[in-house]
């Protein structure tokens, strides 16, 4: 394929070498003109492992070259990426000038091309911005409309310096985010071979997955960090530690946990994430990130309390108080805090859980519930009818498949806040539902 790229940084300039690499034909388009004669001399314009006998292989073949002119590169191509920096502002904003800068120059040279073009951004861009803010620029300077020849798709890369080529060529996975039904066929073509899920999704879902996966690298280099300073001042090699601990891959290095849902809670997590943090005063040791665990979990607690009071009625039916689905365990449950917050509030609330009986309920759980919800037996009711009763609205935290159908059948309009991701309730026909997370 005919590839223009803009922007001959290290995403740019290893995506334009890689892809010439693979057959394509590519231009690089930048204005510096230090980078452009480096390339066109068969140099790297980065410092990457591999780039410099990349640069010379696909340089010498005639597949990769480089230049200043936008309105050449556009019309001589059939698709444009778009890897253009977008740094940090002084207030910690995202500057994208560079990208508009570069949309106004793809759409001018849109206008005088005929036939159709497309723009894949691969620039780190938040949430919304292809829609909100490149698509019209797009638009107004081409005089095209999107889908009237030309395609526009987020397509986020995850090459890290020092192993960018190899991480092209062996990427975890590639999204394309379009607001079409399926992707462009010209994406299809150009990572054709290319071992790895091939994943179509909508362009703020695209965006999105490129800033969690930097998040969530960022806070496990603190939560190693953190735990590894703690645990060398009370004389344990945390390296060893991290070590057995990346062996778990049932719940430490999976997919565990990664589901986007209420509060966490139980016998186990908030009680020794308040250990570790005391050990760690004790020993004057510092650590900024788990120390706002906890805190995090309770404002969480705090959305859904505010979810259920935007709601505007009193007469609340709530299914699931365990702190999790399939357990009695009442301890440090985070639906038992938000339950206690909503009597605090004067709602009147009728619970359901098939698996709590305060009958049966003994040592440290008995303790717990006497403690936070007193008279917690005149709240909960023995079967979803009873439940259901005069109530307003529904709250969700852990119901089973056949609790769901039976709320389906009984309350088909009342309001639903869902705690718990229950779709089946979603779909319920002229029902106001709301999900904490979704």
């Amino acid at each position: 394929m005919r590839i223009s790229i803009f922007g001959m940084g290290y995403v740019g300039a290893v995506s334009g070498a890689c892809l010439a690499r693979r057959g394509h034909h590519v231009v690089g388009v930048d204005l510096s003109p230090t980078k452009v004669d480096l390339i066109n001399a068969g140099k790297s314009p980065i410092v990457e492992e591999g780039m410099a006998e990349l640069m010379q292989e696909v340089t010498s073949s005639g597949r990769f070259s480089a230049g200043a002119d936008a309105e050449s590169a556009v019309r001589d191509t059939d698709v444009s990426f778009v890897s253009v920096g977008t740094p940090s502002a002084s207030n910690g904003s995202l500057s994208l000038r560079a990208v508009e800068g570069v949309s106004r120059d793809i759409g001018r040279a849109l206008k005088g091309k005929k036939g159709r073009h497309v723009v894949v951004y691969r620039s780190t861009i938040l949430p919304g911005t292809t829609e909100d803010l490149v698509i019209p620029i797009l638009e107004a300077e081409s005089g095209r409309k999107l889908g009237d020849d030309l395609e526009v798709c987020f397509n986020p890369e995850f090459l890290r310096e020092g192993s960018s080529i190899r991480d092209f060529y062996d990427p975890p996975f590639t999204v394309v985010g379009t607001g079409a039904a399926d992707a462009p066929p010209e994406m299809r073509e150009i990572y054709e071979g290319i071992d790895a899920d091939f994943v179509v999704c909508p362009i703020r879902v695209a965006e999105s997955v490129k800033y969690l996966c930097n998040m969530y690298h960022a806070v496990k280099v603190s939560f190693a960090n953190e735990a590894g300073s703690l645990l060398a001042d009370v004389g344990v090699d945390a390296r060893e530690v991290m070590e057995i601990f990346c062996k778990d891959e049932q719940l430490n290095i999976s997919t565990a946990y990664l589901r986007p849902g209420f509060a966490f809670g139980g016998s186990c997590l908030p009680k020794d994430m308040r250990a570790f943090l005391h050990l760690a005063k004790t020993r004057d040791v510092v650590l900024p990130m788990l120390e706002h665990v906890l805190p995090g979990n309770e404002v969480h607690i705090d959305r859904a309390l505010r979810m259920v009071t935007d709601l505007g009625v009193r007469r609340i039916a709530m299914f699931g108080l365990a702190f999790k689905g399939g357990t009695d365990d009442l301890r440090e449950s985070a639906m038992v805090a938000l339950a206690e917050r909503m009597i605090g509030k004067g709602f009147d609330l009728r619970i359901y859980d098939a698996h709590v009986n305060t009958a049966r309920l003994t040592g440290a759980n008995k303790e717990f519930i006497e403690k936070e919800i007193p008279h917690i037996d005149r709240l909960l009711q023995s079967d979803v009818a009873a439940t259901l009763e005069g109530a307003e609205a529904i709250v969700i935290a852990n119901a089973s498949r056949d609790v769901i159908g039976a709320i389906q059948a009984a309350a088909p309009a009342l309001p639903i806040v869902d705690l718990q991701g229950a779709d089946a309730l979603a779909g319920i026909p002229g029902a106001s539902y709301r999900g904490i997370c979704w």
